[in-house]
């Protein structure tokens, strides 16, 4: 049994519609602000070494930022959160 025309291009518009929403959603991005904010909202001072720690969580080596953040005295679940608000 063949699907009617109509359901066909019912189903084509669908898609398509749904391909420019995707498309045209902005891009989800992150930067050092947005992990110097959050260590700043939580009480913790933005030191070079800290924004050197961001940076690491900006260019993806989340591991280092943690490391960084935790042995500036900043709990573990706040430098891990800092870390992902840099990650691209």
């Amino acid at each position: 049994m063949r699907p009617s025309p109509r359901i066909v291009s019912a189903l084509a518009g669908l898609a398509i519609a749904a391909g420019g929403i995707v498309i045209s959603a902005p891009a989800a991005h992150a930067d050092l602000g947005d992990c110097t904010t959050y260590l700043q909202s939580r009480g913790f001072e933005t030191t070079d070494v800290a924004r050197t720690a961001c940076y690491y969580g900006l260019v993806g080596n989340q591991s280092g930022c943690v490391k960084e953040l935790t042995q500036l005295g900043i709990q573990d679940s706040v430098a891990t959160e800092g870390c992902h608000r840099a990650a691209p």
